[in-house]
């Protein structure tokens, strides 16, 4: 199981999004997927059709009840897909974690155990909170790579830096194979230059860390979690749906692990 942390300390730039549609677009592709929900928010979770009152195991209790991941893992309705849901009971966890042990290896134990490993899973897609907290600090020693959405607007870039410190700490403290998956460009819309200017900025900057791939401005992304859905779902023809399915190709082809029809 590859594990990929989704993060960006700044909110509003499509991780959720990103977390749900690039496992469905995974999943389209034959892989197994395991969402990891570390935002006290629940999106993910209610993004994939999990309701709160279904939620009567989370990653809290993983986390910090040592609960059996067979009892927190949720298959959802999309085929291939599984989620460990979050609640709002999350957001207490830094002061709950403070006193504890190896207090930034907790996720990673947890993905490490048997149950989830037997479980065969292909990918983890860990949807972190909008900050630089303990829970992002979890996800980032669990992961094999992080990738970083971008939103395609003013300031985009200068919260990078932070979280570009954020990675090198980690690697040099707590996990030596952390790296950069990628950055993707996210609610892109061509028809404005500020987009396109935040577009040439990040490639000048980031090389070829940034996928070829960007993701547009698309209602139909912002419709689908109020259905309860991936937008693939929702409606699999939408300029949304079609740059995930189009980013998941991409993804799968930088991890050597596309299968291409002969």
């Amino acid at each position: 199981m590859k594990t990929i942390a989704i993060a960006n300390q700044k909110g509003g730039v499509a991780k959720t999004t990103t977390a749900i549609n690039l496992a469905a677009s995974l999943a389209e592709e034959g892989k197994s997927v395991l969402v990891v929900d570390m935002d006290p928010q629940g999106n993910a979770s209610t993004g994939l059709g999990v309701a709160v009152e279904q939620r009567n195991l989370t990653i809290y209790d993983m986390l910090l009840g040592d609960a059996d991941p067979k009892a927190v893992i949720v298959e959802t309705e999309t085929k291939g897909v599984s989620v460990i849901p979050a609640t709002t009971e999350l957001s207490s966890s830094d002061v709950q974690l403070y006193n504890v042990n190896k207090r930034s290896f907790l996720l990673r134990d947890a993905l490490a155990s048997q149950a989830v490993q037997e479980a065969g899973y292909d990918y983890a897609l860990i949807d972190c909170p909008p900050s630089l907290n303990l829970l992002t600090v979890n996800a980032l020693v669990a992961a094999n790579a992080v990738l970083i959405p971008l939103q395609s607007e003013f300031f985009a870039l200068e919260g990078l830096s932070q979280l570009m410190l954020t990675i090198r700490e980690i690697r040099q403290t707590a996990n030596p194979r952390l790296r950069v998956e990628g950055v993707l460009l996210t609610m892109h819309d061509q028809r404005n230059n500020l987009s396109q200017q935040v577009e040439r900025d990040a490639r000048d900057t980031l090389g070829a860390l940034v996928y070829e791939t960007v993701i547009p401005r698309n209602v139909r992304l912002s419709e689908a979690p109020s259905f309860a859905v991936p937008a693939l779902t929702y409606d699999p023809t939408s300029k949304g749906a079609l740059a995930y399915r189009s980013f998941a190709k991409e993804f799968l082809k930088n991890n050597n692990d596309l299968h291409e029809e002969a």
